[in-house]
């Protein structure tokens, strides 16, 4: 099918921040006294919202969540946030949508002032019709309300001809609960086992294959 308009996620789809991502949690649990979770559990704070990982992955309550985002905060804008690289290929894929009269759209969960510094700093924000992500304040994280938040910035009110892009379960059904499908990004941090157990309608081994679904079928 061709879709017109692309929803993307930003971790694990456009971008390996998970260097950044992981130094921020580390400095957290430094500054809060945590135990430090073993590799495989830190892994996992890759995609989801923040405030929901400290939660499920270390036990925390919400007000202990609190104090370890705003902790995360104290490294991540100032070093995490360019701990970081743009998968190769995606400079050029989110240009040939663009030459090809796509909409492209980032709709991430990741505070929006930073989704926007990032895109900045490599060089890629002018490809986007949108960048759209969360709140600082935590009132919008869940994915489903970033994507409603996302095709409404953009104008969309159909998701006929539609389509997500994301690495994980979260974007999957985030998508579905918009009426979309949603394209896993497997060269991300899901694996196909959990991208195709939450419904995903199509699966990018690579950033080629990526490309080869958006564009050239």
């Amino acid at each position: 099918m061709q879709y017109q308009t692309i929803l993307f996620d930003l971790d694990g789809t456009l971008t390996d921040s998970a260097p950044g991502i992981l130094n921020s949690v580390r400095h957290a649990c430094r500054t809060l006294a945590l135990p430090l979770p073993d590799e495989a559990t830190l892994r996992r704070f890759l995609g989801p919202p923040l405030p929901a990982s400290f939660r499920e992955l270390m036990g925390l309550d919400e007000a202990g969540a609190a104090r370890a985002v705003a902790a995360f905060r104290e490294y991540y804008p100032e070093k995490g946030i360019f701990e970081n690289e743009v998968y190769p290929g995606i400079p050029e894929l989110l240009a040939d949508l663009k030459a090809a009269g796509k909409t492209v759209v980032m709709a991430t969960s990741k505070p929006e002032a930073f989704a926007r510094r990032i895109m900045e700093h490599f060089g890629l924000d002018g490809h986007f019709d949108a960048i759209c992500g969360a709140t600082m304040d935590e009132t919008r994280t869940d994915k489903a309300e970033v994507v409603a938040y996302a095709l409404r910035t953009a104008g969309i009110s159909s998701p006929q001809g539609v389509v997500m892009v994301g690495d994980r379960e979260h974007d999957v059904n985030g998508a579905a609960k918009n009426g979309l499908p949603c394209i896993g990004a497997v060269y991300g941090y899901g694996t196909a086992e959990e991208l195709t157990a939450a419904g995903a309608v199509a699966l990018a081994p690579t950033v080629r294959d990526l490309y080869r679904l958006l564009l050239e079928s």
